[in-house]
């Protein structure tokens, strides 16, 4: 199998790539920084001879876009929203020049995309999409993705929520907090978190890939979403730290000023359930959060 990962140098891509290598699949970077034989370069807004390798590729995989994890100004709200976009365009117009096109297109899109919702559980048919700037963000950039439908390319936009793993993602960030003992709950602690486990996540995107009655739009998060405050009160338990100070939100919002950062990121409630992959007989290796922080801090040490 010939798999191309575009934005594929983060957290994700490099699991990604990791997991389909062991599977034996050729696996190749599209990255504005090539280091590697297997890397090459993009600027992911224009067509140039990158286009050549999706050309017969069986699956491409887009994770391209300037990380969430910024201020909010006018200058990266504007980076955010067309790093998605544009990639997204420049790959459909490579996408529409092959003459033995990928069988199946995966689109990173975000759980982001559903409402704050403490009690509603969202689910691919039911889940309530609002109107602020994070949500048109995943709004355009799906709306883009399926704007045209090649016949023979399946299309299927990955909402995810938080990824844990080890290497990367908000996991490493929270452990070290927890350990310096500000662990507690950040706002009212009401405020669900979807998570995935990193194992699962790749798996997730192998049984996606593998089962062609999957198309559209996918959650792909754990189906048991936990409260900010027992997502905190597992990690204390987890590394055996007494105690953990809350953060209000007002310390939030001047902390998130120093640390380039939105407290949209922390107090949103992303209540969301992967109901496709369940109703496709997707196994969870980690379903519920206890066991994925116990292999997790496991690995760690």
């Amino acid at each position: 199998m010939k798999i191309i990962i575009a934005g594929g140098t983060g957290f994700l891509g490099e699991s990604l790539e990791k997991y389909f290598k062991e599977k034996r699949a050729e696996v190749y970077i599209l990255t504005r920084k090539p280091e590697r034989d297997n890397e090459i370069y993009w600027n992911a807004q224009t067509l140039d001879s990158w286009k050549d390798c999706i050309n017969g590729a069986d699956v491409l995989i887009n994770l391209t876009g300037k990380s969430v994890d910024c201020r909010y100004n006018e200058k990266n709200k504007k980076e955010i929203y067309t790093s998605r976009i544009d990639s997204t365009k420049v790959l459909q117009e490579a996408v529409d020049q092959c003459t033995t096109k990928p069988k199946v297109w995966l689109n990173a899109s975000s759980a982001t995309i559903y409402i704050h919702s403490e009690t509603h559980l969202n689910t691919e048919e039911n889940g309530i999409i609002g109107d602020d700037f994070s949500m048109n963000i995943c709004k355009s950039w799906e709306k883009e993705f399926f704007t045209i439908n090649n016949e023979d390319v399946r299309k299927v936009a990955l909402r995810t929520s938080i990824v844990l793993g080890n290497n990367g993602g908000a996991f490493p960030k929270l452990r070290t907090i927890t350990k310096f003992g500000l662990g507690g709950k950040q706002g009212r602690g009401q405020q669900k978190v979807s998570w995935i486990h990193v194992d699962d996540f790749c798996n997730a995107v192998d049984r996606i890939i593998n089962q062609e009655n999957i198309s559209g739009t996918i959650n792909v998060t754990a189906p048991v979403p936990v409260t900010n405050e027992e997502l905190m009160k597992k990690m204390r338990e987890s590394l055996k730290i007494p105690f953990g100070l809350n953060a209000p939100v007002w310390q939030l919002e001047i902390a998130s000023v120093f640390l380039n950062t939105e407290t949209e990121l922390l107090l949103k409630s992303r209540n969301v359930y992967p109901e496709k992959l369940i109703r496709n007989g997707f196994q969870f290796i980690y379903p519920e959060l206890d066991k994925a922080l116990f292999i997790l801090l496991k690995d760690k040490n």
